[in-house]
């Protein structure tokens, strides 16, 4: 066995239940589907997961659109599908029933939900002592926020970090990336391998509980730190940066093609000078008027290909990068190489590009085996073949609505 197989196969034999939705926790189970681990993900047709879209039209089940949203099916591949309507006793009891076999359940909702359910980690571990239960709310599980319901934009301002972004006369500038969601799936993947580790040497189980907020601060470090030393706010400062020289982004002869430069020291400025040429002469002092700087470097780029530019400048040891547009990222000829983009072919939506793990082994890119499953599409194989219910039962189940493979309008 090669060493990029013992990574696609290291958790072999280890099950998740994941009932998460969105970005945060099927990114956080999905790293662990990529190294092997059996993740069931579990929807009920009702209460579908909102990144196949946030309500259902008659019009919208119709088209099959519960499977063509790109995000949901980037963030679950290599998993296994099911549906069960957990308000339904009968899929409550299923649930308990796979957590039996299961090593640890995922969910990150807003922390009113789960009791409703009438589940929690007590529940859980009722049926099973050694499970563990990674709960990822936008503001953790304890405190006068717990109960807050937030998605990435509310992560993002309550992090702080819109005050760092922007230009200093404008309000706080938000990203609209969801950072929280991305950066928490991360944490809550690093946190729950650290949890089956000690799971696996002593037998326990635990509640792990990730906050996407708090997770999110080492992006605003260097405002809390600059707080906390002066007790003065940072100024926002667009693209600048403190020490740094030209430091910018500039437009170059594409519509739509730019390029970030970045000048730390005088050895790089000195080497800038030597390309740009007379368009930098009367600047001894680069700090003096980086607006005038700026703008006599822009007057230059607008001539330059920005991808010819960036290996120029970077043959000359100047951090400089063209910025990637999503049109432009799937046949970037570095990505290329890496083998980073695997084509799989899906139900409805056909043959679609799925990004790599960004580890190798050996330089070897780490497999996908499976695209994203569609809605309930492992109903017979988990509850007939795994579960152990009946045929009648099965049957019985899609005639209450308790399972299903197609989403439903949500009941009054």
């Amino acid at each position: 066995m090669n060493f990029s197989t013992m990574i696609e196969q290291s958790l072999r034999g280890i099950r998740i239940i994941d009932l998460s939705m969105g970005w945060a926790g099927p990114l956080a189970c999905r790293q662990l589907a990529d190294m092997g681990a059996d993740v069931i993900k579990i929807e009920s047709c009702e209460r579908f997961d909102w990144w196949r879209s946030w309500e259902a039209t008659p019009e919208w089940i119709e088209d099959d659109g519960a499977e063509k949203s790109s995000a949901f099916n980037m963030v679950n591949r290599n998993k296994r599908a099911i549906t069960l309507d957990l308000e339904d006793p009968s899929g409550r009891e299923i649930l308990l029933r796979l957590v039996e076999s299961a090593h640890a359940v995922v969910e990150n909702f807003s922390g009113a939900v789960l009791p409703k359910l009438n589940l929690s980690y007590e529940v859980f571990k009722s049926v099973n002592d050694k499970i563990i239960l990674m709960s990822m709310p936008a503001f953790g599980s304890t405190g006068p926020w717990a109960n807050f319901r937030a998605y990435g934009s509310t992560v993002e301002q309550a992090s702080g970090l819109p005050h760092l972004n922007g230009l200093e006369q404008d309000p706080p500038t938000m990203q609209h990336v969801a950072f929280g969601d991305a950066v928490g799936g991360l944490n809550g993947a690093a946190a729950l391998l650290v949890a089956l580790r000690y799971q696996a040497r002593s037998g326990e189980g635990q509640f792990v509980d990730v906050s996407q907020v708090e997770g999110l601060f080492p992006l605003g470090a260097h405002g809390i730190m600059a707080y906390s030393a002066t007790q003065s706010l940072p100024s926002r400062t667009g693209n600048r940066r403190d020490g740094a020289s030209p430091h910018g982004v500039y437009q170059c002869a594409g519509a739509d093609d730019w390029l970030v430069i970045q000048i730390f020291n005088d050895a790089q400025w000195q080497a800038l000078c030597t390309v740009v040429g007379p368009n930098l002469d009367g600047f001894d002092d680069r700090f003096a008027d980086p607006e005038e700087l700026d703008h006599c470097i822009a007057s230059w780029t607008a001539h330059q290909n920005a991808q010819e530019l960036m290996y120029r400048l970077q043959s000359l040891r100047i951090p400089a990068a063209a910025t990637n547009k999503a049109s432009t990222l799937l046949n970037d000829p570095h990505l290329q190489v890496q083998n980073h983009w695997q084509w799989m072919d899906r139900a409805v939506v056909g043959n679609q590009p799925n990004p790599s793990p960004p580890f190798r082994a050996n330089g070897r890119t780490v497999q996908i085996r499976s695209p994203a499953p569609t809605l309930g599409q492992h109903n017979h194989e988990v509850l007939v073949g795994e579960v152990g219910i009946s045929q009648q039962q099965y049957e019985e189940l899609i005639e209450r609505g308790t399972i299903g493979d197609r989403p439903r309008i949500r009941r009054k």
